[in-house]
């Protein structure tokens, strides 16, 4: 009781330190199947317990007035995992996606789901639950929530790149026009996703993983490295990632008065 107390008091004075909001956060959800070792549980309730607290983040960035947040879920290296565990995590995929249509909240805060990642690599039944996810959501445009699915940010490139040639060999592009604006405009499908202010990730693996490197390393986003596993992450920590980047943004409007 003394704890949550306190942590309710800190995080009020955390929100109370962050007068920059940061438009989209992307965020590296690392330490399930840590967590569900530590804790003497098996894998897929640790995976699980991790699509606890995403619902959870997801409330929090809302109510904070983050439009956009990236979510990086499954990459393209996590196919070599057991045979096993990738059919728990996928049909966890699909129920989640299922939820998506009927949960009140999307539709009263008007959220936009899309996919990222590599569409070709995942089960048709997966596949076909996020299209009717993204279908369901596609007119709405307050709030937006970009799942890395079979993501991998050096493979999302290339696939911009094939794009890019395919209109130019069928003279929609003058190569000669292509621009930073062009590469963007083939990233993620065409999907409207900004550039990333802040990247978060847990576990105290302090990489990136080849995570929105176009968008995140390209446009120097800050990053937040903190030791929870993903389960128990909580707001405090979320607040905390947002004053980093807060911090970062005072110090560029304070360089700017100076120039």
């Amino acid at each position: 009781m003394l704890r949550s107390g306190i942590e309710r008091f800190y995080g009020r004075y955390l929100r109370w330190q962050v007068k920059h909001i940061p438009r989209h956060v992307a965020v590296i959800q690392d330490g399930n199947r840590r967590f569900a070792r530590d804790q003497g549980l098996d894998t897929a309730v640790g995976h699980r317990l991790g699509a606890d607290t995403t619902e959870q983040v997801l409330d929090w960035a809302c109510d904070l007035g983050v439009r956009h947040i990236t979510l990086y879920t499954f990459s393209t290296e996590n196919f070599q995992r057991e045979r096993s565990e990738l059919a728990s995590l996928f049909a966890l995929f699909r129920e989640k996606f299922i939820a998506i249509l009927t949960d009140e909240r999307v539709h009263k805060n008007h959220i936009r789901v899309q996919m990222i990642g590599d569409r070709s690599l995942l089960p048709d039944d997966l596949l076909l639950t996020i299209e009717a996810a993204e279908k369901a959501t596609l007119h709405y445009a307050d709030y937006y929530i970009n799942i890395a699915l079979a993501y991998g940010g050096r493979n999302e490139i290339v696939h911009a790149a094939r794009s890019i040639l395919e209109e130019v060999n069928q003279g929609g592009i003058d190569p000669g026009t292509i621009s930073t604006t062009t590469v963007e405009s083939h990233l993620n499908r065409g999907a409207p996703i900004p550039p990333v202010d802040l990247i978060i990730r847990t576990g105290s693996d302090c990489r990136t993983s080849n995570f929105l490197p176009w968008l995140a390393n390209g446009h120097e986003s800050a990053v937040y490295f903190c030791a929870p596993y993903w389960p128990a992450f909580r707001k405090i920590d979320l607040l905390r990632a947002m004053r980093v980047y807060d911090q970062r943004m005072r110090l560029k409007e304070s360089a700017g008065r100076r120039d």
